[in-house]
């Protein structure tokens, strides 16, 4: 099923090898940063909370800078200085001693972040048809997560917070990984070039006026936007905070619960993508903040066990993140392929960094109201928040269907073909 589900073209296999060897060293810190910062680096919960939302800050105004690069330079260029920028970065965060300095490093991280996924999935877009794209990027969540879930393990077996040195291997280890996919695009310089002509072209006229006067993008985002806020919002600073400090559980649960969702995804994502073939886009969207939602009231359930029974309050924090996870493989596959059905080849670069966005806007809201909240007791009403919120997105992927015609919406073009599924 695995081999079945790779993309064709040898160049688009090579990118995803780079996704899975990066994935790695970015699995070694996602569940540490908010811990590392107030733990080791003795910052408070809100100010780490609003360093790691500057980030985010960071990677928002810079992401549409990177699809004008993209789509006027090519994808390639881009992406080769953004895997430099991440490398650096993480080596300054190893040795942040001081809160501006973890600052600097977090700006240096987010400067090489800001493109990253626009202009891989920019680049895995043009080496695929529209047939296999979402199948390909269903493939390539699966690998980012089979590589965090290793990394997670690794680190969480020995990462201490009494031993400094632990974090500073971890992101030593972090910077060096993104060599990898850096290596891969040096050797395939074909790979990522502009698709536009030379000279003042159409994507230079219409720009990303063009892309938010695309009503059904609009409706894109905004789904993206309220989905993201109330889920990946919050999982470096939301769900470790709450773990940690509502439930009580400790590091090596938090690790284990993000090999929990790392294990729902890569058993459960080249099945949902055979699921999602030929079945409604913005239904899988829908479904997928309804699973979001349960995944959050499943943690608000743990906080309740509480101290009376410490060992169910750790299962439920791990059912947490599998549910959630769960909910990623609706949401991985088919995001992406819907963005890159609606974009023209002119402003895939545009289009692509738009809607890689959204994850900036919603690591700046996440961090800075979950950080604050939880410190100041209100555990609760963060919960709240994130439930709600994840079930107005779904009302939102509701509401794109009308604007879809029934090849963006995945949905064969004859009737009689979803009626006998």
């Amino acid at each position: 099923m695995f081999r079945e589900s790779l993309p064709e073209r040898r160049e688009a296999r090579r990118l995803l090898v780079g996704v899975l060897l990066s994935a790695i060293g970015r699995g070694l810190t996602l569940p540490f940063l908010f811990i590392y910062l107030t733990d080791v680096r003795a910052m408070t919960d809100a100010s780490a909370g609003l360093a790691i939302g500057w980030f985010g800050a960071v990677v928002m105004l810079l992401a549409p800078v990177g699809g004008s690069l993209m789509d006027r330079f090519g994808a390639r260029p881009v992406a080769l200085f953004s895997q430099i920028g991440q490398a650096v970065g993480s080596v300054l965060l190893a040795f942040a001693v001081t809160p501006a300095l973890a600052l600097l490093a977090l700006t240096v991280i987010a400067v090489g972040s800001a493109s990253t996924w626009a202009s891989n999935a920019t680049m895995l877009a043009s080496l695929t048809g529209e047939g296999e794209r979402q199948r390909v990027f269903g493939v390539q969540f699966a690998l980012l997560n089979l590589g965090i879930g290793v990394g997670g393990l690794i680190a969480g077996a020995f990462v201490d917070v009494h031993r400094p040195v632990t974090f500073q291997l971890i992101y030593l280890l972090d910077g060096v990984t993104f060599l990898v996919p850096l290596a891969i695009l040096l050797a395939m310089p074909a790979v990522g070039r502009r698709a536009a002509a030379p000279g003042r072209s159409e994507t230079e006229a219409g720009g990303y006026r063009e892309v938010f006067r695309d009503r059904a993008f609009r409706r894109v985002f905004l789904f993206g936007l309220v989905l993201t806020t109330f889920g990946y919002g919050q999982i470096e600073v939301g769900f470790p905070a709450f773990a940690v400090r509502a439930v009580g559980t400790g590091t090596r649960v938090v690790a284990w619960a993000m090999a929990a969702n790392t294990i729902a995804i890569v058993v459960a994502q080249l099945l949902v993508i055979r699921h999602l073939q030929g079945r409604s886009r913005s239904r899988a969207l829908a479904v997928t903040g309804a699973v979001f939602a349960i995944s959050w009231l499943v943690l608000g359930a743990g906080a309740l066990a509480g101290d009376q029974a410490p060992l169910l309050a750790a299962v439920l924090v791990i059912a947490c993140s599998a549910i959630f996870g769960l909910g990623e493989t609706l949401l991985q596959p088919v995001q992406p392929a819907l963005v890159n059905t609606l974009a023209p080849d002119r402003l895939r670069g545009r289009y692509n960094a738009a809607n890689s966005m959204i994850f900036g806007i919603s690591s700046v809201i996440g961090p800075v109201t979950a950080g604050p909240l939880i410190g100041a007791g209100h555990a609760t009403v963060w919960v709240l928040l994130t439930i709600g919120g994840c079930l107005l997105a779904s009302l939102v992927a509701l509401s794109l269907r009308p604007l879809l015609t029934r090849a963006q919406d995945g949905r064969p073009d004859r009737p009689s073909e979803v009626l006998s599924r």
